[in-house]
């Protein structure tokens, strides 16, 4: 598709990337993890399974969008040449559309929780705190406004194109992010007793290294980079013919990192000064912080409350780029198969997704929302994370790595031969061997099989 719109410069390749990899995953789920699993010596192994499974699986992906220049479908598609492979590409359009809808229920959150820290609503004691979160995610109304607007901001991005809409919004985005996570970070290590926070987050334990912990560190490293549903193929189908595949991938996944540490530098500081739990697993963000930052700032009470705002404001803007990539993946299928505007098509997943994520956010007060014992959000999450990711990652890994010939691989990761391929042998080792096994045993342990 010689006509494709494609990211106007390299900057603009990276953040956007690095925005959809970027979410809460790296603001919620590593600290959490991080807390349950010994500091340190989790970063140390989620590190080395970032390199050994998530540079191999995105250049995998980047392989698939930017050979074929087409939505996720059309790539695989366009590559599988009639056989049973194609379907992996509608599978991933399916998993990406089933994620935006319960997304953006924990998106509108964020912005509660903006609004909440301006007034008086995130101030009290811990039972307050916690009772705040609990009569708002069971109120029929205002976590379905608070969706509909974030829904809302991410359909203007993605309507107004690639690199008018997506590039610029992530140019501005990326950089309030990185800004806003050292401002707190710098101000939570600043506060009485936070060293013991630092010292927990550089210091590795290893006696609670076990084989939970490092599936646990596959699973992380699988999730915070945005794999198996369908973002990083349709991102990197607006990729340039000259972007240095290997390259982008690196940075991408260092930015990724930085930023999931720095949010553990942000966190475990102020939670240690105050004495509070930091394996408070996911109630960390929105019922254990706010009580930290009511303790923390006790003696001025202005100070905790920006902080709040700026916490909230940074946790908002994290979930924004991943839920614009989420919402690119749906639109770009629509605008191109259906032959949609990409207007018309942004609009139908605007429209279709505001409707299941209204559905997921009602199942927390409706109890007959609920299937198979699950709430509908708690079934959304569940299948997604846990058997749609996991197959996705798995099928495009054997895909890529035992059916697409080896000329097309070799040829996109030299750009056409023009860069050298020294470590062409070991990404082909990896992702037909290393990077199967992993999501394999990721997907037995998600499954409590092992």
């Amino acid at each position: 598709m010689d006509n494709r719109a494609n990211f106007g410069s390299r900057l603009g390749i990276v953040l956007a990337t690095a925005g959809s990899a970027v979410g809460l995953g790296n603001v919620w789920r590593f600290p959490t993890m991080t807390g349950e699993n010994g500091g340190a010596a989790f970063i140390l192994i989620y590190i080395i399974c970032v390199i050994v499974l998530g540079i191999p699986c995105m250049l995998s992906e980047f392989i698939i969008g930017r050979r074929a220049q087409a939505n996720t479908a059309r790539a695989y598609s366009l590559l599988a040449n009639g056989t049973p492979w194609r379907y992996i590409g509608y599978f991933g359009v399916f998993t990406g559309f089933v994620i935006v809808s319960y997304y953006s229920v924990v998106s509108g959150w964020c912005l509660q929780y903006v609004t909440a820290s301006l007034g008086s609503g995130l101030n009290g004691d811990a039972d307050s705190v916690t009772n705040y979160f609990n009569d708002f995610v069971q109120n029929p109304w205002q976590p379905v406004l608070w969706l509909v607007v974030f829904f809302g901001i991410s359909h203007f991005v993605v309507s107004r194109g690639v690199e008018k809409g997506i590039e610029r919004a992530s140019k501005l985005m990326m950089p309030v992010l990185f800004l806003l996570l050292l401002v707190i970070a710098v101000a939570s290590c600043l506060l009485p007793g936070a060293s013991a926070g630092i010292s927990f987050l550089f210091s590795p334990d290893f006696s609670k290294v076990d084989s939970h912990v490092l599936l646990g560190a596959l699973g992380q490293a699988f999730y915070s980079l945005s794999l198996g549903m369908g973002a990083l193929v349709t991102y990197s189908s607006y990729f340039k013919r000259d972007t240095h595949l290997v390259k982008s991938a690196t940075q991408i996944v260092a930015i990724d990192t930085i930023i999931a540490i720095l949010a553990g530098l942000m966190i475990f500081p102020a939670v240690f000064s105050v004495g509070g739990d930091v394996g408070a697993g996911p109630s960390l963000v929105f019922i254990t912080l706010p009580n930290v930052f009511n303790q923390a700032f006790a003696s001025i009470p202005l100070v905790g409350h920006l902080m709040a705002l700026l916490f909230y404001l940074l946790l908002s803007v994290a979930a924004l780029t991943s839920l614009i990539s989420l919402h690119e993946v749906c639109t770009a299928f629509i605008h191109e198969e259906l032959h949609m505007s990409r207007t018309k098509a942004s609009s139908i997943v605007t429209i279709v997704g505001s409707m299941l994520g209204i559905v997921c956010s009602l199942s927390f007060c409706h109890a007959e929302l609920s299937l198979f014992g699950r709430s509908i959000f708690d079934l959304f999450d569940f299948v997604s994370g846990q058997i749609f990711l996991p197959l996705g990652g798995f099928l495009t890994s054997l895909f890529v790595g035992w059916y697409v010939p080896k000329h097309i691989v070799r040829e996109e990761l030299t750009n056409q031969g023009t860069l050298r391929g020294r470590f062409i042998g070991i990404y082909l080792f990896c992702v037909r061997y290393v990077c199967p096994t992993c999501i394999l045993l990721i997907f037995l342990h998600q499954m409590e099989i092992i």
